[in-house]
């Protein structure tokens, strides 16, 4: 699914990005905004100073690899290039998301840190990483307003009127996994956050 208007190392983050956002029914946008904010690269390992690292892509800290050891998984695999690093690093956004206290962006800032000095430079950064690429998939996608039991679907900007999308400003969305669920709907709400869904395989 390569997307001719982004330059080729971005290529990855953003497929694997996508795919593991709709695989984990967690917004797309949010992941897009981490992803861009951590900005790691495989192979990287960046120490802390509580003596754990970052590590890969989506600089995966190592503390949480206490949890997946059981599953064989260590940090040779976050490290590694492809697909799985982004896997993983959105299996933690969705427990964030599910099990944390807080709005949304507090919740989804825990990626960072807990701290709360650092958790709320962190969730401003976020929240307008987060808006940008909404707009991005609201031009690309099919999507659907999942807090509207039939909502219609909404066509790519880029199909209808291709000469708004440069100026367009939607407020922020997200795209969630076909199989989210009407009690996952107040996870999502927040004032001014319309989550969305991407339908795969639509027909305009």
């Amino acid at each position: 699914m390569p997307f001719v208007d982004l330059p080729p190392q971005l290529q990855e983050r953003v497929v694997c990005s996508i795919s593991a956002a709709v695989k984990y029914a967690v917004p797309a946008n949010i992941v897009l905004a981490v992803a861009e904010k951590e900005a790691g690269k495989p192979g990287q390992w960046v120490r802390n100073s509580n003596g754990t690292h970052d590590v890969g892509s989506m600089q995966f800290n190592t503390s949480y690899l206490r949890d997946l050891s059981r599953y064989g998984i260590t940090a040779d695999d976050v490290a590694a290039a492809g697909c799985y690093a982004f896997d993983l690093a959105v299996w933690r956004i969705r427990g964030h998301l599910k099990n944390d206290k807080g709005d949304l962006w507090t919740k989804a800032a825990n990626y960072h840190s807990r701290t709360p000095r650092y958790n709320a430079v962190y969730r401003s950064d976020l929240r307008v990483k987060a808006a940008k690429w909404a707009d991005w998939l609201e031009a690309r996608f099919v999507t659907a307003d999942v807090t509207k039991a039939g909502a219609a679907r909404a066509l790519p900007a880029t199909r209808l009127l291709p000469s708004l999308v440069a100026t367009k400003r939607s407020k922020p969305v997200a795209a969630v996994a076909m199989d989210a669920t009407p009690r996952t709907t107040a996870t999502w709400e927040i004032s001014g956050y319309v989550p969305r869904k991407l339908i795969r395989n639509a027909q305009p």
